[in-house]
């Protein structure tokens, strides 16, 4: 039984992690002198390196029996690689202007997951989720349709999380742990790229000034700290409120956009962003008991009308 105090502790560890993530724009554009590729191997090592301390200190470090079970050795190899793909495309839209992109991503992404769930573990879905799927996919629709152009930045951050969701949850690992495994495998390559940069004189590391050495290397803290504080919140709060919480991120990202980073929002923009949000409002209901009665109503009316006039069809 979680009290009224550990459930407000829980949500002051959530809220503080996905507002975390929502500003980690601001971190990346402090490197946008640095190639993406460079940010994101510096991001790999460090975080190995922060989440093992913290596990060895922790006495938690049991990566060896992990990656002594072949399935779970599989699964987090492909996690990992997700995980890479994912990073690198944030850090790379948040350099190139296209954070609006990165913030349609994680708004869908909830959406995906649903999709996902539907797909692959056979969940099904309420009237209210399958409207809310197609309305998000008409929002994307209508940025390509004007541009011309597939917004493939929030494709690939939606699809790679929601992916990334499914694959953590079939394995059923403690977020941390998982995360220092994933980031183990991927490491190597990760030091590899920094060493031959670094003798090639061409790496970011001790060769700009001390405030870009410090943003490199904190990058694994600015890693880790949210996933901890969310690992601690999300088992004190329930998952209907953690759901809630998590367009907290998005929306962050959208206001720094907009209003940092003079990203252009015109009316298609709105038009599109309107659509998603409109999509979550739906989801997120189609959880309330008045919306599941609502829609039982509707489901046994449509029965009661099918099943009619197969009768009148066989009378005649």
């Amino acid at each position: 039984m979680v009290t009224g105090g550990e459930q407000r502790l829980g949500t002051i560890y959530t809220v503080g992690a996905f507002s975390l993530w929502g500003m980690l724009p601001l971190y990346w554009r402090l490197l946008e002198h640095v190639p993406a590729v460079e940010i994101l191997a510096h991001r790999i090592v460090w975080t190995a390196v922060l989440t093992s301390l913290v596990l060895l200190l922790g006495r938690r470090y049991r990566i060896a029996a992990l990656v002594s079970d072949r399935r779970l050795r599989r699964g987090l190899v492909v996690t990992g690689a997700l995980l890479g793909v994912n990073w690198f495309t944030y850090i790379y839209a948040v350099n190139a202007g296209r954070v609006l992109d990165a913030s349609m991503g994680y708004y869908i992404n909830p959406l995906v997951s649903v999709l996902l769930g539907t797909l692959v573990l056979g969940e099904r879905l309420s009237l209210l989720q399958k409207a809310a799927v197609l309305l998000a996919a008409i929002g994307v629709l209508v940025i390509t349709v004007h541009y011309a152009v597939v917004p493939w930045v929030a494709l690939v951050l939606a699809g790679t999380f929601g992916y990334y969701g499914l694959r953590k949850k079939q394995m059923g690992l403690d977020p941390l742990t998982a995360l220092t495994v994933e980031t183990t495998f991927l490491a190597p390559a990760g030091v590899a790229l920094i060493a031959v940069l670094g003798i090639t004189g061409a790496g970011a590391l001790a060769s700009i000034n001390p405030a870009t050495d410090l943003l490199l290397v904190a990058a694994g803290a600015a890693t880790a700290l949210p996933l901890y504080w969310f690992a601690h919140g999300a088992r004190r709060i329930p998952l209907s409120r953690v759901g809630f919480l998590q367009y907290i991120a998005p929306t962050f990202m959208l206001l720094i956009g907009v209003l940092l980073f003079g990203e252009p929002f015109t009316g298609v923009e709105a038009v599109s962003f309107g659509l998603i949000w409109l999509a979550l409002a739906l989801y997120t209901a189609s959880h309330t008991p008045i919306a599941k009665e609502i829609e039982y109503r509707i489901v046994q009316r449509i029965r009661a009308y099918r099943q009619s006039r197969s009768e009148e069809q066989a009378a005649r």
